[in-house]
């Protein structure tokens, strides 16, 4: 099936909608506010009006009857390559994100936002919850058009209860449950800028693990017979449910409900297997059941209620429908991947045909062949280099029961066209390692953390992370041979005098051990004389945790070194070591200090 739609222009793409818009919706009185809400691997199942009779999510499907319910919206496989292509409009592979660790997740600076959109329009930005789009300055949300960032950067969060989280760069001790506090942030937000314009970006980081939640919510779906993992999902699904009922309230006592376009969807599939309406796959697959998503948006007196939209959306086009109801006026940005749905909000399907079209899953990784083609009828996957393609009928097998690819050669031939042909473009630009820059004035102190480090190990020995990939929040473990090092990219904007500290665990037997810092043609050296290697931090974790668990570290300064402007690389070598390995690294830091 050929698509007649070709990814727009920004200055096309408004053109066209605002013709389309402008008969749909009635012009807002006033710019509208945008409240735009996601969580992190809650499924498409995971919704009770999504025929799922074990969950309870009252407010959510109040949304998904007060305005416009999607039937089948996309995203990508996993968490930040969806944040990037909401953000931008465009596939996350253009913006450099193709990962979820080791600065893959990082989003290129010269990407627009549509946060930099709305605040050149005049609107005041926030984020509350998971960025995941780049840890340090310009790629951070304060880089990226967001006035007002409270939460975190990295893929997931160690601990949900009483943490420390990031506002604008700086450390905040909260209290109480995660979800709770960054919705209370987010009302902040909202009741301080009630008088103006606002984009109010929520990404929860529920239900991803680890398994944390408050016991009141878990203790009533175990009594409902779940195992320990399901029942903990949807205990965060509901605490999250009620949290955004807290928002509503607050639009509507503060009298601006009418004026606001709300926006709930999710990251990826399912985290764990569960429910999910008998769709094949879950989170990190590239078939229906990893990238299909709930998605409703309400807008009263403009979106019609109990509206189901059939034809296929995805995360791409958020940027371009939301220019085109808000009316904001255009900023220069690079060629959208997306196309605005507007249109299908006022019913455009009931008066003509919507125009078919191909929307892209990529999956890059160990297995740099597992991708897919949707259509409104079809879905062809690749999912491993020797196999070849799989179609299915999505009309028919929506359970994707049946692969159809020998029936239909010449449908797989046109589809597996078309996509190789997409990823040619949207991989283009390569994948080379974005630096980290250090010496912006916003950030003069930049920490490079362990789990951001590319390590070089001896024949693959001698050096690892802790966990398992070098997720978010790990560290720099098992180093026992001098000869393997980690190292970390950065790019240095402004020269001038760096003081060097780094974070580490030490055992008593392996005190004495002497390191080296290198950076540009600067050396560093330091003996590890303190011991320090304490037992992790308490976790209420309710199920065994796959992630690292917290410590507190060490520190201990390094010196200073005088640094040009120059990309290149911090290295830290082990000239010696004392027992049979070095000290655990969790970060090493450049402050600016001249």
């Amino acid at each position: 099936m050929k698509s007649n739609l070709v990814a727009p222009t920004f200055a096309t793409a408004l053109i066209f909608l605002s013709s389309q818009v402008s008969h749909a919706l009635d012009e807002p009185l006033s710019p509208p506010n945008v409240l735009l809400i996601m969580t992190d691997d809650q499924g498409f199942g995971d919704i009770r009006s999504h025929n799922n009779p074990d969950i309870s999510t009252p407010v959510l499907d109040r949304l998904a009857s007060d305005g416009a319910r999607f039937e089948r919206f996309f995203v990508s496989p996993v968490c930040a390559p969806t944040r990037a292509s909401l953000l931008t409009g465009r596939y996350s592979l253009r913006t450099g994100v193709h990962g979820v660790t080791r600065a893959a997740e990082t989003m290129r600076a010269d990407e627009v936002t549509i946060a930099e959109i709305f605040k050149a329009n005049g609107y005041t930005t926030g984020i509350f919850g998971k960025w995941h789009n780049g840890a340090h300055y310009p790629h951070h949300p304060n880089g990226k058009g967001f006035d007002e960032f409270i939460g975190f950067c990295a893929g997931h969060w160690n601990n949900y209860f009483d943490t420390t989280l990031e506002h604008n760069g700086r450390p905040i001790r909260t209290q109480g449950y995660i979800t709770d506090v960054l919705t209370d942030y987010a009302i902040r937000f909202i009741h301080k800028n009630q008088s103006k314009p606002w984009f109010c970006y929520i990404p929860y980081n529920a239900p991803h693990s680890p398994w944390q939640v408050p016991r009141s919510f878990y203790r009533k779906y175990k009594k409902n017979g779940l195992d320990d993992k399901t029942a903990c999902a949807y205990a965060m699904v509901e605490n999250i449910d009620w949290n955004i009922g807290r928002i509503v309230d607050v639009l509507q006592r503060k009298n601006i409900s009418r004026n606001t376009i709300v926006l709930f969807l999710t990251d990826n599939g399912p985290n764990s297997t569960r429910y999910n309406a008998n769709m094949k796959g879950r989170k990190g697959s590239v078939h229906e059941g990893g990238v299909r998503v709930p998605f409703f948006i309400k807008w009263p007196g403009k979106i019609k209620p109990k509206s189901v939209i059939q034809p296929i959306a995805a995360h791409i086009d958020l940027l371009p429908t939301l220019v085109a109801l808000t009316g904001v006026k255009p900023i220069k940005t690079k060629p959208l991947d997306g196309i605005s749905f507007a249109p299908l909000l006022r019913g455009v399907t009931r008066n003509s045909k919507w125009p078919d079209r191909h929307i892209f899953s990529f999956r890059l990784g160990s297995n740099p062949f597992q991708g897919a083609v949707r259509t409104q009828k079809w879905r062809a996957v690749r999912y491993n280099k020797h196999i070849g393609w799989e179609l299915y009928n999505m009309i028919e097998d929506p359970n994707q029961k049946k692969n159809v690819a020998k029936a239909n050669p010449n449908i797989v031939k046109k589809l597996a066209k078309s996509y190789e042909s997409q990823v040619e473009k949207v991989t283009s630009a390569g994948f080379a390692p974005i630096p980290t820059e250090v010496g912006h004035e916003a950030r003069p102190t930049v920490e490079l953390h362990g789990h951001e480090a590319h390590l070089q190990p001896t024949k693959g020995r001698g050096i690892s992370y802790n966990g398992r990939s070098g997720w978010a929040n790990d560290w720099i473990t098992n180093w026992t041979d001098p000869k393997a090092y980690p190292q970390w990219p950065i790019k240095v904007v402004k020269s001038g005098k760096y003081k060097v500290t780094i974070r580490y665990i030490c055992a008593e037997e392996n005190t004495g051990a002497k390191l080296q810092v290198q950076v540009a043609n600067q050396k560093l050296d330091t003996t590890i004389i303190r011991a320090h290697n304490p037992r992790p931090i308490h976790s209420p974790d309710l199920i065994t945790r796959k992630e690292v668990y917290e410590k507190v570290w060490a520190t201990q300064s390094i010196g200073t070194v005088e640094l040009e402007t120059v990309t290149t690389h911090v290295r830290i070598k082990a000239l010696s070591l004392t027992g049979k390995r070095a000290p655990d690294i969790k970060s090493i830091t450049l402050t600016k200090i001249k």
